[in-house]
């Protein structure tokens, strides 16, 4: 990615990015509340009772922090709450390129699930503001598939038209590792989960 255009894009971008989970982390609230400044929250609690109300609790919590809150998989939803963004699976991406930005206001986010170079390229397709690549290395939600590597990590992050988040087994020991690549950042749900 051309250096200036990557340090203008990415000016605004969080450093972390909290994905929430409705299997290991029933009730985001808290974990929302603990992050610091220069986060972002992806809401996936797909299947929950009321997820429009719960998305705009989170959002409530995320605008006095300037954490941006991105619903994933419901442009609908997004649009209806005023979310800061959008984020898509992968199996999205499907669409249309410019499908999905027709749903969102011009400044809004838009983010893509990607596990693979061909996955990037369809984002960068879709106007996508970034991309989650992962996984980078094993991971407790996805424990049988196989890892990217960092090495494979680093090479697509340093080849790819669009700013790139780390995903998968991330953690506190090992971000450094990511954030030594050209990634912008990285996201978790485990290192990132508030326990008291």
């Amino acid at each position: 990615m051309n250096t200036l255009t990557n340090q203008i894009t990415t000016r605004k971008l969080p450093s972390r990015i909290l994905l929430t989970d409705s299997v290991r982390l029933s009730d985001p609230r808290d974990s929302v509340r603990a992050l610091p400044a220069g986060s972002g929250v992806i809401l996936r609690h797909y299947n929950v009772p009321d997820r429009a109300g719960l998305a705009r609790e989170l959002l409530a919590i995320c605008r006095p922090k300037k954490i941006p809150l991105l619903v994933a998989g419901d442009a609908c939803l997004a649009r209806t709450i005023g979310a800061h963004g959008l984020h898509l699976p992968e199996k999205m991406l499907a669409q249309e390129p410019s499908h999905w930005r027709r749903w969102l206001c011009p400044k809004t986010l838009l983010s893509v699930a990607a596990h693979s170079p061909k996955a990037l390229s369809k984002a960068v397709a879709a106007s996508a503001s970034f991309a989650l690549l992962s996984p980078v290395f094993p991971t407790k939600s996805h424990p049988n598939i196989k890892t990217i590597g960092i090495n494979r990590f680093a090479n697509w992050t340093s080849k790819s038209n669009i700013p790139i988040y780390g995903l998968g087994g991330i953690n506190h020991l090992n971000k450094n590792r990511v954030l030594a690549t050209e990634a912008v950042g990285w996201a978790a749900i485990g290192a990132l989960t508030y326990k008291n």
